[in-house]
């Protein structure tokens, strides 16, 4: 049985790690390279690395910091942040990323995530989408969770995937730091339109909310999360202890 990964999401800031609550209000959290060596050694099974205002300022990704974060981590690294061009996925794979994370670069310019996916394979590319309810529809949003694009999510995802998205990362924009549990309405949602693996992220809060979504929806293959595990609230490896109790597959 495939066991489900747990991975910690590093917002990186003029080079630091913040989190904030439903993208807004972003507080000082630690190093980069410093929190990736600490999960790398610490039970995570995979790591993502955002550039979160590389879009919306209309810049590429910092790269020194990637190369150094990436230098220290010995799981994949999923980077994402300013992707636009076939060149930015270049260049962070050759920062020391693993997989690349893109997301209004998609938006812009949708072959974006087909030619990528010719160049370096499926498995390379991820997509990444912020997701927000507006008038009670699942809209897609760009440059950092600021611009409802207008489009419909479900749709969307769907569209990428068939270009060659290896994985999808989910961002509730609603659930985002509320730490009220993940928005399982939309991963279903999600989780029926493509069969690449799905990455849960935003409003994880204690444990039970990681064993409330692998039993819910047992189509997601990951649990992504920040706040928790940065500020100490959950440990990684309690986490996938009690995961294995419940029946949910962990790697330990």
């Amino acid at each position: 049985m495939i066991t489900k990964r747990i991975i910690p999401c590093l917002d990186v800031k003029d080079g630091r790690v913040v989190k904030g609550v439903n993208f807004q209000k972003l507080g000082d959290v630690a190093s980069p390279v410093e929190l990736a060596k600490y999960y790398s050694e610490n039970g995570a099974d995979e790591l993502v690395f955002y550039d979160i205002t590389a879009s919306a300022e209309g810049r590429a990704l910092f790269t020194d910091i990637l190369t150094e974060t990436a230098r220290t981590v010995f799981i994949p690294l999923t980077v994402g942040g300013g992707i636009n061009t076939t060149d930015d996925f270049d260049r962070v794979l050759k920062c020391g990323a693993d997989k690349v994370s893109v997301n209004s670069g998609a938006i812009r310019d949708p072959s974006l995530v087909g030619k990528a996916a010719k160049l370096y394979g499926d498995q390379c590319v991820v997509l990444s989408v912020d997701v927000k309810r507006v008038d009670g529809v699942f809209r897609i949003f760009a440059k950092g969770g600021r611009e409802n694009t207008g489009m419909e999510a479900i749709e969307w995802v769907r569209r990428c995937v068939g270009e060659g998205a290896g994985e999808v990362v989910v961002n509730s924009m609603d659930t985002d730091g509320v730490k009220q549990g993940f928005d399982l309405e939309l991963l279903e949602k999600v989780c029926d339109v493509v069969k690449v693996p799905v990455i849960a992220s935003g409003g994880a809060g204690c444990i039970e909310d990681f064993i409330t979504l692998f039993k819910a929806l047992p189509g997601v293959d990951a649990g992504l999360a920040a706040s928790i595990f940065h500020f100490g609230e959950v440990a990684i490896n309690d986490l996938k202890r009690e995961m294995q109790r419940n029946g949910i597959p962990a790697r330990i």
